[in-house]
């Protein structure tokens, strides 16, 4: 049974994961689409503009059900392949410094797919 402690820890990683990934990594990257999106990496072979719009699907509309606490669980599968890709293809052979965002990141949202979204959501359905 999960304690008001538990349900507090869930809700700051999931206020700390979705708004630090959507407020600095993904708006940036929607506001700067047309302008990026030719040029944007694309590590397993999408295409520069596919890739680009899969990152800001991840880093913006997931991110932001996350912090509501709305479709957790699913909403944290695209943030987990977003930073596998980043820190174990995109950087794989950066120094690991490089990777630890990344890392970071994927721990707190391979956290939320096991914890899901917690007492403090706005949906509390089956995949929250």
């Amino acid at each position: 049974m999960k304690t008001v402690g538990t349900d507090l820890g869930i809700l700051i990683i999931r206020i700390t994961a979705g708004a630090l990934m959507l407020l600095n990594h993904g708006w940036g990257k929607l506001m700067n689409f047309s302008e990026s999106s030719s040029n944007f990496p694309d590590p397993i072979g999408l295409g520069s503009s596919l890739s680009m719009g899969l990152a800001i699907f991840a880093e913006v509309v997931c991110a932001a059900l996350i912090v509501l606490g709305v479709m957790t669980r699913l909403a944290s599968i695209p943030l987990i392949v977003t930073m596998f890709v980043a820190a174990f293809v995109f950087h794989w052979n950066d120094p690991w410094a490089k990777k630890e965002m990344a890392l970071l990141f994927l721990g707190m949202y391979l956290s939320l797919l096991c914890l899901g979204g917690g007492r403090y959501s706005l949906f509390k359905g089956p995949t929250n």
